[in-house]
């Protein structure tokens, strides 16, 4: 009898899921489409020059030209008369293109065992047709940094656009090792340790923090050595040899870090280590803003729709962060943190601009900011002649929730405003044929 029923189940398993994909297939998605294109009329944010009413021209993966009385014989032209054109959001911190359902652990590819795998490359893992990048797309964001996650040293993260049929055509151009920094702290609030157990968990992952740091510096040290005299190693160790442009200052590490006591920590480590630091979390950042100012580290907040870190805080102490640190004088850009909640990027940002950043600052941390942080100003994080034509168009205050996204330009392409909630919506809006009575 379990022997059937088990059976059955599965049969019914296969006719869901056939039942799914024979939808899916019923849908008709749209293909991306190359330009020039000429965009008339449109109010352009440009976020480092000011608001230009005005037209944009796109030719090739670059804005050609702003301007007004722009003429093109080749271009599509787009009338955006009332209509607003912005720089495409830039999330700084998610597992988008590596989980595709966070509660199905299957789906799941950002993490490895070990605390120690910084040769892992997520870039590697990134699924270019994940059903949660066109439904991120769909507000307005085009790159997200995908983060691995794990132990101490989970890997490389790598900036993405949200468009191409591979990893190497989506790579942005900017990849960093992440520091899962070691916690004096409870992980999460069902953590049931006792203090005693915290603080031993704590010296134990400092001890092997500092071991692992002191053995990728000694390797970086040899294999420098080695290659001034044109010999190699004759063991090779992938874990300390990814970290040789780290050690050498040349490129920067994330260092994801939360807690007040735990960033002070981390402060005096990259100090004494001499690393190229970018902060990311930082949930009590506040607290500590001047030190963070004073050895001029980046930070990447959020996410900024969370809740407080401790019970004795004000309800709204993640929505002030951002203001506060940038008071301070702290540069920042925003992440979610979120894999299938990619899309509330501009929500977080609103967040924070209601809570003390104001609407100007709150969108260059979404845009120019992230662009600076992560090196790339020269090339996405405002509408500028030569940058790349990563840019939508709105019919008003991107913040809002009322807003709706009509165009969308990754690279120069005109990606479809289509997902699987379009798709759904359409379809299920005029049924048909319907219910037969």
């Amino acid at each position: 009898m379990k022997i059937l029923m088990i059976s059955i189940y599965k049969t019914l398993l296969l006719c869901f899921f056939l039942c799914l994909a024979t939808f899916g297939l019923s849908q008709m998605v749209e293909k991306s489409t190359a330009g020039p294109f000429l965009l008339k009329n449109g109010t352009i944010h440009t976020i480092t020059n000011g608001i230009v009413k005005g037209d944009l021209l796109i030719e090739g993966m670059k804005i050609k030209s702003i301007g007004t009385n722009l003429e093109s014989d080749e271009a599509k032209i787009l009338d955006c008369t009332d209509l607003h054109i912005y720089p495409g959001m830039i999330d700084g911190g998610t597992t988008l293109g590596l989980s595709e359902i966070s509660s199905i652990s299957l789906t799941k590819d950002y993490n490895e065992p070990g605390d120690f795998t910084p040769h892992m490359e997520a870039l590697t893992a990134v699924n270019p047709n994940s059903v949660n990048i066109p439904v991120t797309r769909t507000n307005g964001v085009t790159t997200v940094l995908s983060v691995p996650s794990g132990g101490l040293f989970p890997g490389r993260a790598a900036l993405i656009h949200l468009h191409g049929y591979t990893p190497q055509q989506m790579f942005a151009g900017f990849k960093s090792h992440v520091l899962k920094f070691p916690s004096s702290g409870k992980k999460h609030r069902w953590d049931r340790r006792k203090p005693e157990e915290i603080k031993k968990d704590y010296k134990d992952q400092q001890k092997k923090l500092n071991d692992f740091w002191k053995s990728a510096v000694q390797f970086s040290k040899i294999d420098s050595a080695a290659n001034k005299q044109g010999k190699i190693l004759n063991s090779y160790n992938p874990q300390l040899a990814s970290l040789s442009d780290v050690v050498k200052g040349e490129a920067p590490l994330i260092i994801d870090v939360n807690k007040k006591d735990d960033i002070l920590v981390a402060i005096d480590f990259v100090t004494r280590n001499k690393i190229q630091a970018i902060f990311s979390g930082v949930s009590e950042g506040y607290l500590i803003a001047d030190s963070l100012v004073k050895y001029d580290i980046p930070v990447i907040v959020g996410p900024i729709l969370s809740l407080p870190s401790r019970t004795s805080d004000r309800f709204d102490v993640a929505y002030k962060n951002a203001g506060e640190l940038l008071k301070a004088g702290v540069k920042l850009c925003i992440k979610t943190n979120e894999n299938e909640n990619v899309r509330n990027l501009p929500f977080n940002a609103g967040f924070a601009a209601n809570y003390g950043m104001g609407t100007d600052e709150a969108m260059k941390a979404i845009t120019i900011n992230a662009a600076e942080i992560f090196g790339l100003e020269k090339e996405i994080g405002s509408l500028e002649n030569g940058k790349k034509a990563n840019l939508y168009i709105c019919d008003g205050d991107p913040f809002e929730m009322k807003t709706s996204i009509t165009h969308l330009f990754i690279n120069g392409f005109n990606v479809p405003i289509e997902n699987r909630h379009t798709l759904l919506h359409d379809e299920f809006l005029e049924r048909s044929p319907g219910l037969q009575k």
